[in-house]
């Protein structure tokens, strides 16, 4: 019911720029990540692929939900040329920094397998036709579902309010059963995921590599996973706050990288900026240089915008002054020198594209459609094509806002 709320929730109003317009309420980060399971009036996909849910029966290590239900993915096999190829997309869904927030989650998909839709449409980067997904269509692609908050990194609980922190075990199980499916046996793999799933992708990227012998090539993609460790428009830590909550209440630290937590402190090394220029295993970022997700939450929140004066920019970029636009570019250079190192590998990918958006792998009309968003011609999916199977060095970035006007830009009521 919740989903099919958000298809008739939302219209598309098409001009020289595409904006989708969203109800927006205390549910903002639900409405903006339901927007990574493909729903658009874009999509040419009339006949989507519906994949169901298989539960990981492995409760006897610990890999639970917060509420202590079952973890879960969906799979759909490969064939073919594909049929040993292996991309395993990371859910995301934001994340839980204390009680309140975790046990709110335990009643939704993003804490209990028992609020999980049994069915997920695989679009985009997950779908099945290769008029749509040219080069990972008829791979293995599953999708882990994110029931833990915390970017699948905790290991710990809170025995008084009844939650299970086991984000780290819930992914090991999900990887061995997996394995023992068939993925041991891979020739190429990609670990992708988008948001909270993109950072996952980034925390477990090298780990990933290792499950594998050196002969298989092995890449991972991060969607809008590229969360920047930047003040808020009143000077605050809006999001530093949030995730020092999130690695010290979900027990994250010993889970993290250690080649970060060497130098840095565990709430540092859950920046991805501070771990993208020393991983060993290829790497393609896929960001929105406004990131929407970012201003709503990270940017101007309402928590640091009392008197409003960002309610309407953050809601929808045509309303913001020439000074909130000037400060959203700063979040822009920010980005940019960011990647700036890591851009200088070769084996390394960037398509950063000057839209307000967030997540555009799993949505068919991102991904790869007839009016996608493109940099210098190209989608997406050629972008991430090119990168991985070495066609072409890929190194995207757009000209600032508002130049682009391939954009599908997220605008909120």
């Amino acid at each position: 019911m919740e989903r099919l709320l958000l298809l008739v929730g939302f219209i598309v109003v098409l001009g020289t720029q595409a904006n989708e317009y969203l109800d927006f309420n205390v549910t903002e980060i639900d409405r903006i990540e339901e927007l990574e399971f493909g729903f658009s009036k874009y999509s040419s996909n009339l006949n989507p692929l519906l994949v169901g849910l298989t539960l990981i029966r492995g409760a006897d290590s610990g890999a639970v939900c917060l509420d202590g239900t079952l973890p879960g993915y969906h799979l759909h096999r490969g064939h073919g040329s594909g049929a040993n190829s292996w991309l395993i997309q990371l859910e995301g869904g934001g994340w839980c920094n204390n009680v309140r927030t975790c046990v709110y989650r335990k009643k939704t998909r993003r804490g209990s397998s028992n609020y999980m839709e049994k069915q997920l449409q695989f679009t985009g980067i997950l779908s099945d036709k290769a008029q749509e997904n040219p080069d990972f269509f008829n791979w293995n692609r599953v999708k882990l579902r994110y029931c833990d908050g915390a970017s699948f990194s905790g290991d710990g609980q809170n025995q008084a309010a009844q939650l299970q922190f086991r984000g780290e075990r819930i992914w090991r199980a999900a990887i061995a059963d997996l394995k023992a499916k068939g993925m041991r046996y891979a020739n190429q793999a990609l670990l992708s995921g988008c948001s909270a799933g993109g950072l996952a992708a980034i925390l477990r990227c090298d780990e990933f590599r290792n499950l594998f012998p050196g002969s298989t090539k092995v890449k991972c993609l991060s969607d809008a996973g590229l969360f920047l460790d930047t003040a808020d428009v009143s000077g605050g830590r809006t999001i530093r706050n949030l995730y020092n909550g999130v690695v010290n209440f979900q027990s994250v630290k010993n889970n993290l990288p250690r080649m970060c937590t060497n130098h840095l402190d565990p709430t540092s090394c859950f920046f991805p900026q501070n771990l993208i220029s020393q991983m060993k295993t290829p790497l393609f970022i896929v960001n929105a240089a406004y990131d929407t997700w970012q201003i709503q939450s990270s940017i101007a929140p309402t928590s640091a915008d009392p008197s409003g004066f960002w309610h309407d920019c953050r809601l929808n970029h045509a309303k913001c002054t020439p000074s909130q636009i000037r400060f959203l570019q700063g979040f822009r250079d920010q980005m940019l020198r960011v990647v700036k190192g890591f851009s200088m590998s070769r084996h390394n990918g960037l398509f950063i594209n000057s839209c307000f958006a967030h997540c555009q792998t799993e949505r068919q009309d991102t991904w790869f459609a007839d009016d996608s968003p493109v940099i210098r011609k190209k989608a997406v999916a050629i972008a991430v094509g090119d990168w991985y199977f070495d066609r072409a060095e890929v190194k995207l970035v757009d000209c600032p806002y508002p130049c682009d006007k391939s954009c599908h830009n997220l605008v909120f009521r």
